[in-house]
Order: structure tokens, then C-alpha cells, then sequence
């Protein structure tokens, strides 16, 4: 039986790249985004351990506020909405669509599961013409807590009616990964450039370097 297919969104689907041009002119250096994005996944699993949650959007304005009063950079408003504004009009990784083509082609059902509020992700990929991959897109907003939380894993299966064994993740981020692995999904792993395995964590059955090798990997072990 053939294991529903559920991707990470952020990084792994959408190509965070196209913020860099407004970093460089906010912050005079497109590397700080990284720094932001560091910062809004830290900030999101100090809002579940803490149970003070916020919505992805509400952290990736905070985060960006506070990556501006670290680098001492007086963030205009203007700026600020450019980047934030941004998130919902990422393009998709090269390799994305030629990936999903070929997991849909060869019978998979295809779902998306992220940190992003469900306008933010249904714009995203409406934005990206990825839409009509996915069956049906799933938020953390559901339960109120962030990947790598377990019941975030748990939520998708049970609103798919099957169990978490049947699902697996995709995903660029080792700790979605690791998270989806302890929850009982399977999981696979996309070694997008700077993206690593967490060497303590379990490694999950299925590595590739983009989507297409992981489509290929996928439809070797799940077919």
C-alpha cells in the first residue's frame, strides 16, 4: 500500500532565496536572512514549549523586528512589509514541480503540512502554481503547537483517517524530520544546500539531494 505523501512547505517546497534582494537592501547583507529564519524556527519552539502560541506570520514579524534590533538596523515599515509581504509569493525550487509530476504519476496522494496559518500556505501555493498537486494542505494551527511537536504529525493522520505509520514526511529540515520519525511516520529527507541530518537523530529511510531523486526513492520503497 502506498504511504501518503505529506511535504514541508517553507524551504523545502518554496526557495527562500527570493527574500535575499530585500535583506540586502534592509540590512545591507542577504545573508541575515538566515539569521531571521533561524530565528523565527527558534521562536516558534519557544511558543510550543511554553504554550504561549502565536501564528507563524505574528513570529516572522517579531523575528524580523528583533534580527533588526540585534544588527542595530533601524527597519522602515516599507522594508518590513517587503519582506513579510514576500513570504506569500515564493517561487518553487527547480526541481519541485518535475518531482511532483512524477510522484503523481505514479499514484501517490500528495498532502502539505506546515507552520504557516492556512490563508498564508493556501496563497503560497496558489502563488507558486503548486496548488494542484496537493489534495489537501494542513496547518499547525490546528492544534496550536509547531513541528516538530508530535501531535502536529498525529492531527494529519487522524484527519486523513489512516495511521501515522502511512504517512511520510517530506522535508529539507532535520528537525521535522526527526520530529515526524518520533511521532511514527516515515519520513524523507531533502539535502537541500546547507541542510544536514541531525547525527543524534535517527535517519530516516529515504535521503536525496532534491526532489526528483527523492520521487525516484520514494516510489522504489513505497510503490
Amino acid at each position: 500500500m502506498k504511504k501518503l505523501i505529506v511535504f514541508d512547505v517553507n524551504e523545502t517546497l518554496l526557495d527562500l532565496e527570493a527574500l535575499d534582494p530585500h535583506f540586502e537592501r534592509a540590512f545591507g547583507n542577504a545573508a541575515v536572512r538566515k539569521t531571521w529564519f533561524a530565528t523565527v524556527l527558534r521562536n516558534s519552539l519557544v511558543a510550543t514549549i511554553t504554550g504561549q502560541y502565536a501564528d507563524f506570520g505574528q513570529i516572522a514579524g517579531a523575528s524580523l523586528d528583533m534580527t533588526a534590533q540585534q544588527d542595530m538596523v533601524d527597519l522602515s515599515d516599507v522594508d518590513r512589509a517587503a519582506i513579510l509581504g514576500t513570504i506569500r509569493n515564493l517561487p518553487a525550487h527547480a526541481d519541485v514541480r518535475p518531482g511532483l509530476e512524477k510522484l503523481k504519476a505514479a499514484g501517490f496522494r500528495l498532502f502539505t503540512l506546515t507552520n504557516s496559518p492556512p490563508h498564508v500556505v493556501e496563497a503560497q501555493l496558489q502563488n507558486a502554481n503548486l496548488s494542484g498537486f496537493f489534495e489537501r494542505s494542513f496547518s499547525v494551527d490546528a492544534v496550536r503547537q509547531f513541528k516538530p511537536a508530535a501531535a502536529v504529525y498525529q492531527m494529519t493522520a487522524r484527519e486523513l483517517d489512516v495511521s501515522v505509520e502511512q504517512l511520510r514526511l517530506v522535508a529539507a529540515h532535520d528537525w521535522d524530520v526527526a520530529g515526524a520519525m518520533s511521532a511514527g511516520c516515515a519520513a524523507a529527507f531533502i539535502a537541500r544546500p546547507g541542510k544536514v541530518l541531525n547525527p543524534l537523530m535517527p535517519k530516516p529511510d529515504i535521503v536525496g539531494s532534491d526532489l526528483l531523486d527523492i520521487a525516484d526513492r520514494i516510489m522504489a520503497a513505497d510503490a
